[in-house]
């Protein structure tokens, strides 16, 4: 079965080209949307059927290559290929924020090739530590990596429903996703140009809008209770409601009620931390008095001057951002913690079946095709490395051994992660390590951290996106070798063209990652930028520690109580198996719900759960052959109809200064949901 074919490379790269730009376009915006593989998958087999039937069949010769445009039928391993090219570039380049970071937050631009070496060092050198992890983590036949398993159905059920029409009267996959990507793309004309207020109706603040509690309760840039959200774009930012499994959903739920909604509004309302001088939820930093904090008056050629520091006065944050830091610190013992617990034993007999090289039927069926060559890997890493130190000490983003901690960092936990996420599918995050370690290491660089935390975090993170799709392959009978090419080279293109997309957004759009410059308001790289100086320029010797009256030390306990969440509930689970629901409760899930609060919303969640319970609960468990065959293509049609439609109001008419004209619900001011006041501090002022 051929796969490594014009087709599949003609395809590959289109998509992984269209993706990686869709993708860092709409990242930037206030409503991200991210199109997935699944989109790809469906989008690209008609496209391969089609180029099947009319590419000439002649044999080239290209410098002895001898190959043919068309060499039969498409092909699931040609379809296989195309899709992982673009998985593995789903997610804007990490990297890319650092460098949006120093042009609009610190005015330190670096030349655009610096950049692009921090973008592609970033994400290719994890790839070269993956082949370090195969005979731990691929060839053992206990290494399933769940997320695979998923995968592999998807393009199996395609490739089944291509050859064997069996839709006894019912609307075929392919006809159903045109339609639906139909009429998502002509509704998003309405939240997303002509009626956005209707993607933030903030009914409920409606009956009293200049009442501030209220507006804070219920307002969209509040805690949005009862807030409803007609957008596709907003309700699936976080939650991914047709995809996320109902429990883990019910897990969401409860997390984010008790942050948001519990914990959050008894510490603001009882003025913890001083709390009501600052609105109840933002992702900004502020002066003790609530005005906005200016970090130049505290750098001196990017690094802290402590004499400055003293006298401009401490860094404070609102109680919502400081909470869900302590969250974070909970979810991340709680996930060790939990893995022990849930799969420790499971682990360990992995571990032993792996040193034993017990394979399953899928390495043995490998086994005719001839592997990647360690010296691959090897090559890759060490140029990797070289260019690393080379960016990094050149172009100063930061110390030279810095970058060998970091890979350090990266390298000792990438064995223990890739176990726990091969085993249990879930990824303890480590930004909140790196964050840590070169915070008190390297106290007053904000640049130095964030770049700190992108090579600790992310080549880690790409070593196991990289070793799970060799996985995927592994079940597909992908030739190893072909699946590496295909691997490193979307992944340099998508770097490319990452960095280029926010390159000339950032060079095109006035007002860029602020509120004058709606819709790209780069939600993301603000809270990345308020963590550079949290982490970075004061550390978090001066947050979370000790050091001149940090007033945020308390939220450190968040690691001693994830460390212990999990204990009674394994307990009571063995003790009491007949309770069913206690081995639902999976606290890392739970604790990490407002992981993405800021940037995202609470509307965001409350929509998607809403969504997630009519699609994952009441449709899963009553109408389960129309879920099984249509709820995944929704999902995916209806990213791709708001992904078109809004390339098109930017490209057609936003980037040629055409505007909606304004009414009620598209207001001059951009207060679309009418209820200004939800931004406002305790006493209503608006910063």
């Amino acid at each position: 079965m051929p796969c490594n074919t014009f087709r599949m490379w003609f395809l590959g790269l289109i998509f992984t080209a269209i993706i990686s730009f869709v993708n860092q376009f709409f990242y930037l915006r206030q409503t991200q949307i991210s199109i997935g593989y699944s989109v790809v998958a469906l989008i690209s087999l008609p496209i391969g059927h089609l180029m099947a039937a009319l590419l000439p069949t002649s044999q080239f010769n290209l410098l002895g290559w001898r190959f043919s445009l068309n060499p039969g039928p498409f092909s699931i391993k040609e379809h296989v290929l195309i899709g992982t090219m673009t998985a593995c570039n789903t997610g804007t380049a990490y990297a890319v924020d650092i460098v949006i970071l120093q042009k609009v937050f610190y005015g330190s631009e670096k030349p655009f090739i610096a950049g692009l070496l921090l973008v592609l060092t970033t994400q290719i050198t994890g790839f070269a530590l993956a082949g370090a992890l195969r005979k731990v983590l691929i060839r053992p036949a206990h290494m399933i990596w769940p997320s695979t398993l998923v995968t592999a159905s998807l393009f199996r059920s395609l490739h089944h429903a291509a050859d064997r029409e069996e839709d006894h009267g019912r609307m075929s996959r392919m006809k159903y996703f045109l339609l639906v990507t139909l009429g998502s793309f002509l509704y998003y004309w309405f939240p997303g140009f002509i009626f956005p207020t209707i993607g933030t109706i903030a009914w409920i603040c409606w009956i009293n809008p200049n009442n501030v509690v209220l507006a804070q309760l219920t307002g969209s840039n509040g805690l949005g209770i009862g807030t409803i959200a007609l957008d596709w774009s907003a309700a699936s930012y976080y939650v991914a409601p047709l995809v996320t499994p109902w429990f883990a959903q019910v897990n969401i739920m409860v997390g984010f009620v008790l942050v948001a909604w519990v914990m959050v509004p008894w510490a603001y309302y009882t003025d913890l931390w001083g709390s009501k001088t600052y609105p109840i939820l933002s992702a900004s930093l502020y002066r003790e008095d609530g005005t906005g904090y200016n970090k130049s008056m505290i750098l001196t050629n990017g690094v802290l001057d402590e004499e400055k520091y003293l006298a401009y006065g401490p860094m404070r944050m609102d109680s919502f951002f400081a909470l869900t830091y302590g969250v974070g610190f909970a979810g991340l013992t709680a996930t060790v913690v939990h893995v022990v617990l849930y799969n420790g034993k499971e682990m360990i007999e992995r571990w032993r079946s792996a040193r034993q090289d017990n394979e399953d039927i899928h390495s043995r069926l490998m086994r005719v095709y001839p592997e990647v060559p360690d010296w691959w890997y090897v090559s890759l890493f060490v140029v990797s490395l070289a260019l690393s130190f080379v960016t990094c000490v050149v172009w100063d983003y930061m110390p030279w051994w810095a970058v060998f901690l970091a890979m350090a960092i990266a390298i000792f936990f990438v064995l223990p992660v890739g176990i726990v996420q091969a085993v249990t599918n879930q990824q303890p995050g480590l930004n909140i390590v790196t964050e840590y370690v070169i915070g008190y290491m390297l106290p007053g660089h904000a640049i130095a951290n964030v770049t700190f935390k992108t090579y600790g975090y992310i080549v880690n993170v790409q070593a196991l996106t990289f070793t799970s799709d060799l996985k995927l392959g592994h079940y597909m009978k992908i030739p190893p070798r072909i699946m590496f090419m295909a691997q490193v080279i979307s992944t340099v293109i998508a770097g490319v063209i990452n960095l280029a997309t926010a390159t000339w957004l950032l060079n095109t759009r006035p007002n860029i990652c602020t509120k004058e410059g709606y819709p790209f308001t780069c939600r993301s790289t603000n809270t990345f930028y308020s963590a550079s100086i949290i982490w970075g320029a004061v550390a978090p010797a001066r947050v979370f520690g000790n050091r001149d009256g940090a007033l945020y030390s308390p939220v450190q306990w968040g690691f001693l109580a994830g460390a212990i969440l999990p204990v009674p509930f394994w307990y009571f689970s063995r003790k009491f198996p007949h309770i069913s629901w206690l081995k639902y409760v999976h606290w890392p899930v739970l604790l990490a719900a407002t992981s993405s609060m800021p940037p995202a919303l609470p509307y965001f969640y409350t929509n998607g759960l809403f969504l997630g319970f009519i699609f994952m609960y009441v449709l899963r468990r009553y109408n389960y052959n129309w879920w099984a065959r249509y709820n995944y293509l929704t999902s995916a049609a209806l990213d791709s109809g708001v992904a078109i439609c809004g390339l098109i109001i930017f490209f057609a008419i936003q980037s040629w200064e055409g505007e909606m004209p304004f009414w009620w619900g598209n207001p001059e001011d951009g207060n679309y949901d009418h209820c200004e006041l939800g931004a406002a501090n305790y006493f209503g002022e608006l910063n």
